[in-house]
């Protein structure tokens, strides 16, 4: 099982995270690439826009969203192990921008990893 933090990309960089992941489709708002730190940007193993927009952080529609989630990356499987090639032998933390900690994408994503 690999070693996967989550962490909003609007708190501090830490030595720990790692390699830094932006898992989000769009760049997060009000935040500078520098005050990021991101070391990579996966937009194209995130949630489509559709599917973004159609889950709109509603927790009623978590498990849904899961699922249409696995699926887009299913057929994106190339990209999801170019993902992990990226960390597999590095402390990874996957960046996220929602506030909501328990249901967004990186989570999903952490799941579908692991």
């Amino acid at each position: 099982m690999m070693d996967i933090k989550l962490k909003r990309v609007y708190e501090a960089p830490a030595k720990q995270d790692g390699l830094r992941i932006l898992v989000d489709r769009l760049w997060p708002r009000g935040i500078s690439k520098e005050q990021a730190k991101v070391d990579v940007w996966a937009k194209d193993v995130a949630p489509s826009d559709e599917l973004r927009k159609w889950f709109s952080h509603d927790r009623t529609k978590w498990e849904e969203f899961k699922r249409r989630y696995f699926e887009e990356l299913k057929s994106n499987s190339e990209g999801v192990k170019a993902l992990v090639d990226e960390f597999i032998a590095t402390p990874v933390t996957f960046v996220f921008a929602a506030k909501d900690e328990e249901f967004n994408n990186a989570v999903a994503l952490s799941e579908y990893i692991q």
